[in-house]
């Protein structure tokens, strides 16, 4: 089977993102989604570190070791770009300030619950970080993940069994296989990205899907 490799799956979550939206990145894989945002658009991006107006990683030898986000990775800032406290930056998160969130996800449940922070494993580390303040508090989640387990397990899940970060928060699900939204109907699928059929995904996901019209 062909699956979407990150960086597709990066710039598929990218195209859906609207002209003139204030987005937060998620720690890990959702921040390749700004290297690859469409030039044609005015997108801001917001970093609970204290940026507004990100723009995408640096060029090999231009970091800037102080410009970071909230993963500690190098990134650029663009023209008009704002540097502000963590307090106000929470505040923006908090306050319904932003547009879209983009996740990562250890499960995502059909009524949208996530659950991303801590996967119960006694060796586990829990890292919530604003997860919490960013599921709450964006107009839309987006989240992106591998549709599967290293065990083959789907991590769309009837239930999470895995500590939740909140609940019913989830708008869309991105995976190397396919997009699927969360409505009040259940779970659509609005795209296959992998060379597979309806039934051979619906098979992989084992919850029940619809496909949209």
């Amino acid at each position: 089977m062909k699956r979407y490799n990150r960086d597709q799956m990066a710039a598929r979550v990218a195209a859906d993102i609207s002209e003139g939206a204030y987005v937060n990145l998620g720690i890990g894989l959702p921040t390749k989604v700004a290297n690859y945002l469409p030039t044609d658009r005015e997108i801001l991006l917001h970093s609970e570190n204290g940026l507004l107006g990100m723009g995408p990683a640096p060029a090999p030898g231009d970091e800037d070791e102080d410009l970071i986000n909230a993963g500690k990775q190098p990134v650029t800032l663009l023209a008009g770009g704002a540097y502000f406290h963590h307090g106000d930056s929470f505040a923006m998160m908090r306050g319904g300030h932003l547009d879209i969130c983009v996740l990562g996800a250890f499960q995502v449940s059909v009524t949208g619950d996530l659950a991303n922070w801590h996967t119960g494993a006694k060796d586990a580390i829990p890292a919530v970080g604003g997860a919490m303040d960013l599921a709450l508090g964006a107009k839309q989640v987006f989240v992106m993940m591998e549709h599967q387990t290293k065990n083959g397990e789907s991590k769309i899940v009837a239930e999470c069994s895995y500590p939740l970060t909140a609940v019913g928060c989830v708008s869309r699900i991105y995976t190397d296989l396919a997009v699927i939204d969360v409505t009040p109907d259940g779970l659509v699928v609005r795209e296959i990205l992998a060379d597979i059929s309806f039934a051979e995904l619906q098979e992989i996901t084992v919850v029940p899907l619809k496909m949209a019209a």
